[in-house]
């Protein structure tokens, strides 16, 4: 019996954050599409988790920042990492020594972390420098789980479609943390609500 209702609270929690999840990826206002080479890729955006990240990266979309810019780390069963708009446009600029390091024209963020959300498939997170107020421009989109970044790194989002194209990705050296030699970018990106 307590097995059951233990089983059926399971259920209903995951309605829940299904819903949560559901209910941002209806806000075109708060939806960011990726085109990849196979497709595209929807993300939630999480204003409420987040509004000054989701803010800035809704800016550099609709300043076309990202279109082109590489996955220039890419580690198999952790995540991939792109944005930086400085070094890693692959039609100009694109740097194969630099990519990585850089971010873009706008101020660093201040850290936005939450306690309550967790760094799983799909999570959409920023990377960030040593310094916790650092994120800029790049961000990474998590293949599976990472326990040790919750708290650590500030969510900014969750794919809801196209997470079969994420994993398709060209993935880098894992000796090489993660660097990809010929990499894959994000060919477009746009906010749903600007059609």
């Amino acid at each position: 019996m307590q097995l059951r209702r233990l089983a059926s609270f399971f259920v209903v929690l995951a309605g829940l954050v299904t819903a949560s999840v559901s209910a941002y990826a209806a806000d075109p206002e708060n939806t960011m599409i990726i085109t990849l080479k196979d497709g595209d890729v929807t993300i939630a955006l999480r204003p409420d988790l987040a509004p000054e990240h989701v803010a800035q990266i809704k800016k550099l979309v609709r300043d076309h920042a990202y279109d082109n810019v590489a996955f220039h780390r890419v580690i198999d069963g952790f995540m991939a990492q792109t944005g930086d708009v400085k070094f890693g446009n692959m039609n100009k600029g694109f740097n194969a020594q630099a990519v990585g390091t850089g971010g873009s024209d706008l101020p660093d963020l201040p850290a936005e972390f939450s306690q309550a959300e967790h760094y799983k498939r799909g999570v959409v997170g920023m990377a960030r420098s040593q310094d916790p107020n650092s994120a800029n421009s790049q961000f990474f989109i998590m293949f599976g789980p990472a326990p040790p970044l919750d708290g650590q790194y500030t969510i900014v989002g969750n794919v809801v479609s196209g997470m079969d194209l994420v994993d398709k990705i060209k993935k880098g050296d894992e000796a090489d943390n993660g660097t990809v030699t010929d990499p894959d970018r994000m060919i477009k990106v746009r906010i749903a609500a600007d059609k």
